[in-house]
């Protein structure tokens, strides 16, 4: 049976071990696979972990898939492959992966050359999914014995346009994406936020790197990237105060779990909805007894299967199917959750939108978005406003009738552009334009 599972399996049995990190292989185990994708040993964390956090556990060289010729250096830069420490939403110490890519162009701005922490968009919950393996392989191709996997580096577009405007870029995997001690914390607030946050932190540490602890720091993340970049930015001033983060780009923010949770369920993003319970189960085992008397012998094959697929499996396997069938009673998970106190309080604490965050904050979603809902995401910006945050929000719009996967997919790309010319103008120290009272009015 293959480690994901496992150990899937195993938080969702009523008979669940308490919390900490799984066991490191042992040395005679054979290599780890996901899903017929071989996972380098870099990605198996040491047994102990450094005290700080952000501090570098190893590194190595990360080729890139896609290098042009450049006059002094190839195009768009260098990169390493990193793992730092960071701690989870228990308070645990954690391994997290990433890269971090040193551009071969000048900063053109003021001051020394400035970092942008890239935190991914939905890549799955599959160790073969993690973005620094995407950057290196471009596409990822699996074929096992029973399943196969097909995973896109999508992100490394925006990774590049940033890189050719002269910024460096540390991209973080998150909690569990990657590394093979545990599962991916999908959506999680706290393990995103300070996955981000220390990701900032580990690139100013590299020896070698242009960064230093002076360079203005900028987010960038869209959908689950856009979750992560919103808590970072909520977090920064209690968790991560002496980096110096300056601005942040999120984009389709899922940043309220009840609502997105009810809305992708029966979508094309079905599978979100199943990583998000093997998510919530691995930060908090000792809600699987209560899962477990919900689920029905099909939900328990499901939540296992998902725990290895990226996102394009999950569409291509289970987009439009309901999570009544996963049930014993034919509940909806979002039903369950609103019925179940100790459910709902746990998705309830997920909620960002309820501290200021730190710097100025763009807000972009799609007006028809209604997979990542658009409301949810302007409730985020209309209360940081209300706390005294400076917030620029951009109503996204898509011509009338794209389908509902495009009209949450489309503005990734099509404000792609506006954005990294956005974050560059606020890490070169140009001011930004706030417009809080434009939250509060429907577009």
């Amino acid at each position: 049976m293959p480690l994901r599972t496992r150990i899937c399996a195993a938080l969702l049995a009523a008979t669940v071990a308490g919390p900490g990190l799984a066991a490191r292989p042992a040395a005679a185990d054979p290599p780890v696979t996901s899903r017929g994708v071989p996972i380098p040993a870099f990605y198996t964390p040491p047994a102990t972990l450094p005290a700080a956090d952000g501090a570098l556990v190893r590194t190595e060289p990360l080729p890139l898939a896609l290098r042009l010729p450049g006059i002094t250096s190839p195009m768009p830069g260098s990169a390493t492959r990193i793992m730092y420490k960071s701690t989870d939403s228990a308070g645990e110490p954690v391994a997290v992966t990433g890269a971090y890519l040193e551009p071969a162009l000048p900063w053109p701005g003021p001051g020394p050359r400035p970092l942008a922490v890239l935190a991914p968009g939905t890549m799955g919950q599959g160790d073969q999914c993690s973005t620094s393996l995407a950057l290196q392989k471009g596409l990822i191709l699996g074929i096992g014995t029973e399943r196969s996997t097909v995973s896109v580096g999508y992100e490394i577009l925006a990774i590049y346009r940033l890189l050719a405007r002269g910024i460096a870029v540390v991209q973080t995997d998150y909690v569990g994406l990657g590394t093979t001690d545990r599962l991916h914390t999908y959506v999680n607030r706290v393990d995103s936020a300070h996955a981000v946050l220390d990701a900032a932190r580990a690139a100013v540490a590299l020896p070698y790197a242009s960064v230093t602890a002076r360079s203005a720091v900028g987010l960038y993340g869209y959908s689950q990237g856009g979750g992560a970049t919103a808590a970072a930015a909520e977090l920064h001033s209690t968790y991560a105060p002496d980096v110096p983060l300056r601005a942040t780009y999120a984009g389709a923010p899922p940043a309220d779990l009840a609502q997105v949770t009810a809305a992708i369920d029966g979508s094309e993003l079905l599978g979100a909805l199943g990583w998000s319970v093997n998510g919530f189960l691995q930060s908090r085992p000792d809600l699987a007894p209560l899962v477990d008397r919900y689920l029905n012998d099909t939900g328990r094959a499901v939540l296992a299967d998902l725990s290895t697929m990226c996102v394009g499996d999950a569409i291509l396997t289970y987009a439009g199917r309901r999570s009544t069938t996963w049930t014993t009673g034919g509940e909806s998970v979002a039903e369950i959750i609103a019925a179940e106190p100790v459910l709902r309080d746990f998705v309830d604490d997920q909620l960002i939108g309820t501290r200021r965050p730190t710097g100025v904050v763009r807000v972009a979603t799609g007006v028809n978005d209604n997979l990542v809902p658009h409301a949810q995401a302007r409730a985020m910006a209309t209360a940081w406003c209300g706390l005294g945050g400076a917030v620029v929000y951009a109503p996204v719009t898509l011509p009338p009738g794209s389908s509902a996967l495009l009209n949450h997919f489309g503005p990734l790309l099509t404000d792609q552009d506006t954005a990294v010319r956005w974050l560059s103008h606020r890490l070169a120290g140009f001011p930004a334009t706030t417009n809080c009272a434009a939250p509060a009015r429907r577009p």
